[in-house]
């Protein structure tokens, strides 16, 4: 049995919190991808400042890698939650956040395009995201982790309520290489709202 078909089988028995949302935050819109969004992906994880923050991304990483990974989240098999981050109005594809079962537990993953960094728009997505996710699945515990060179997520993860579990050496494609990874985990009563 494939692997897709053994997650879609758990994610059956083990009720998920249902179809990806659209949701609007005050200088966001959070939607489900769409093939179209292909290029401006391409674009974001073809920047290796973004690719090396990012355990499964290669480098380079080319349009057509878009598109692979696209048709499987717009396939609708999984339960998995996959929202581009836009901006309002001219719908612009600045990034992405995701809330996917793995191994059976709930893990969050995010990203922007670089031009984007350090204006306090991952905490508004990613706080929107979980909050909502948390609406719908008030029980479950949330999985994160940066790379121990990523200070810059791990302050949003920490202000939105994330504690700091344990640190372990995962592989990350783009860089080739096992990279020290600081383990997180959220539970609903601790979510904060960032500043």
């Amino acid at each position: 049995m494939n692997a897709l078909v053994t997650e879609r089988a758990r994610a059956v028995a083990r009720p998920g919190p249902g179809p990806a949302p659209v949701i609007e935050t005050e200088r966001l819109r959070l939607r489900p991808h769409r093939l179209s969004d292909a290029a401006a992906i391409a674009d974001s994880l073809g920047d290796f400042q973004v690719a090396r923050m990012l355990s499964r991304v290669p480098a380079p990483y080319h349009h057509q890698d878009a598109l692979d990974w696209l048709n499987r989240q717009t396939a609708d098999v999984l339960p998995d939650w996959t929202l581009a981050i836009t901006t309002p109005g001219d719908d612009v594809h600045i990034g992405c956040i995701g809330i996917e079962l793995r191994h059976g537990q709930w893990h969050v993953g995010y990203w922007l395009n670089r031009f984007y960094w350090g204006k306090g728009l991952a905490s508004e997505a990613v706080h929107a995201a979980v909050e909502r996710f948390f609406r719908r699945m008030p029980e479950t515990v949330l999985h994160s982790g940066v790379f121990a060179d990523n200070p810059a997520s791990l302050k949003v993860q920490e202000k939105l309520g994330f504690r700091i579990t344990g640190c372990s050496q995962i592989y990350a494609l783009a860089r080739n290489a096992m990279v020290a990874h600081i383990e997180t985990r959220l539970a609903a009563e601790d979510l904060r709202r960032p500043d």
